[in-house]
């Protein structure tokens, strides 16, 4: 089984999957972030985003299903994902290999998110780039709040969770939806 947690840059996705991943033995965690980042080093990305990288959706969809089947324990994967194309991409890819997914999507308000965006350091060593990076970041606000209220661009049993709740709190709630064992 695969858990993916989705929404906004600063809605929690990584907070609560650590908050779920100390409360539920033998997960694992996997970043998509990091394929992201090792693709970087070694080809260029002309939009920006990785995300526009097929090699990324292929990486990422065949890293957790081999997780899942290799290791035979449950995955949870913090990451946005808005775009309906790659969304179809990478969930289909799963589904087609026999992977169970639990789709959670994070809804916080654009004001929140933008207060917690800016709270965050990205590169504290580098004032310039975090700067850029927090500007890319809120830059994404409103594409990522219009997937969560648009018709067909996440998955039809994706699971809205209010993202200002605290992380204890949306983990029961993913623990509950999800009967995990073992937690």
């Amino acid at each position: 089984m695969l858990v993916w947690v989705n929404g906004a840059f600063g809605s929690g996705k990584t907070t609560l999957v650590d908050e779920l991943h100390g409360r539920w033995r033998g997960t694992l965690v996997f970043d998509p972030e990091m394929v992201g980042f090792v693709l970087r080093k070694i080809v260029e990305v002309p939009t920006g985003d990785f995300q526009d990288l097929r090699l990324w959706r292929r990486q990422v969809a065949g890293l957790a299903a081999g997780l899942v089947e290799e290791y035979r324990r449950p995955v949870l994967v913090p990451m946005t994902l808005v775009d309906p194309g790659y969304v179809e991409e990478i969930f289909g890819a799963l589904k087609d290999g026999g992977v169970t997914v639990h789709h959670f999507f994070l809804k916080v308000p654009r004001e929140i998110l933008e207060q917690r965006i800016d709270g965050r350091s990205f590169t504290p060593d580098d004032p310039a780039r975090d700067a850029e990076v927090r500007r890319w970041a809120k830059g994404q606000i409103d594409r990522c709040v219009k997937a969560a209220d648009a018709a067909g661009v996440l998955p039809g049993d994706t699971v809205f969770l209010d993202g200002r709740l605290s992380p204890q709190e949306l983990a029961d709630q993913v623990l509950a939806r999800i009967a995990a064992p073992g937690t």
